[in-house]
């Protein structure tokens, strides 16, 4: 995943259906003596509309929480999309417009409280490890320089087979992604983890090697590619980015019908389009176990 020299400015014509991070705050600094627990956080998404419904499809999501002993505070650290997850999935085709037009960024979201009960009910509340102050607060320098670099959400991750070792030619960056980042920055900086066993959502497109079509300038700018750029718009012209959840499960399914039906899927990436010679099994919602890490500093079995 490309990392960028700065997160642009919001369109105002992306609106959000709900305010990101709204009681956000500013990440504190701790005393370098302080003793801090840090927590593994999952429930299902969008569970305070749906329940446990999308927990059946083991459909999480993930962030991170934390204890200070020194002043009792607890916090909690996610990661997750600025105008929800429909918009960072598929484009507005707009009136007047060309190119499809994507209101896609994500970002990471630090408060102070853990929503002990979101957490535990359908979900997972567990401390993974013990962190100084001083760890703590080179984490937070570490998360400024992810947050202000890695800015677009992508949900889908692309590879050529179910298999183990199976080549991925595209990588999802999600919620999870930004945990599994932190607690490997934890890790480098001396974290000892607990072996527990941890698993993580993703959402697999199944395909043959990726066909690079271009930029949005290339395509649907003056000396474009007027037959691709009607076939990107007509892709993608039966999803709707403003939708509540059941419309977006509707969409995915309209996915699966068309990219099984036409073995083909237009895939936005880094500001790229890419085509997909799709396959079978074409599309899976996977829950499988990423191991918590092993730091790269010698700071254990001494």
């Amino acid at each position: 995943h490309r990392r960028f020299d700065f997160r642009p400015k919001t369109d105002p014509y992306c609106q959000a259906r709900y305010t990101f991070c709204p009681t956000g705050s500013a990440i504190p600094a701790m005393k370098d003596d302080d003793v801090i627990e840090v927590y593994r956080l999952q429930a299902p998404v969008w569970e305070f509309k749906y329940g446990g419904l999308l927990g059946h499809l083991k459909i999480m999501h993930d962030a991170v929480g934390f204890k200070s002993f020194l002043t009792g505070k607890n916090y909690t650290m996610e990661w997750y999309e600025l105008f929800q997850l429909g918009n960072c999935t598929f484009p507005h085709l707009r009136p007047g417009m060309d190119a499809p037009f994507w209101c896609n960024q994500g970002a990471a979201c630090f408060y102070e409280g853990i929503d002990d009960a979101h957490w535990k009910e359908n979900g997972t509340l567990v401390l993974v490890t013990t962190i100084s102050g001083t760890m703590f607060n080179e984490m937070a320098q570490w998360v400024k320089y992810d947050n202000e670099t890695g800015i677009y959400y992508e949900t889908w991750t692309v590879q050529a087979s179910p298999g183990k070792n199976s080549t991925v030619w595209f990588d999802s960056y999600e919620c999870s992604k930004f945990i599994l980042r932190t607690y490997q920055k934890l890790a480098d900086l001396g974290a000892v983890f607990k072996k527990i066993q941890t698993n993580y959502t993703s959402i697999i497109l199944y395909s043959g090697e990726p066909i690079y079509l271009g930029n949005e300038t290339s395509i649907f700018g003056p000396q474009g590619n007027k037959t691709l750029a009607a076939a990107i718009r007509n892709f993608y012209n039966p999803f709707k980015p403003h939708q509540t959840v059941r419309e977006f499960f509707v969409d995915l399914f309209k996915i699966i019908d068309r990219v099984i039906l036409n073995h083909q899927f237009y895939l936005f990436y880094n500001l790229e389009y890419w085509f997909l010679p799709m396959k079978s099994p074409y599309l899976k919602i996977i829950y499988e176990e990423v191991p918590l890490p092993v730091g790269s500093k010698a700071s254990f079995g001494v």
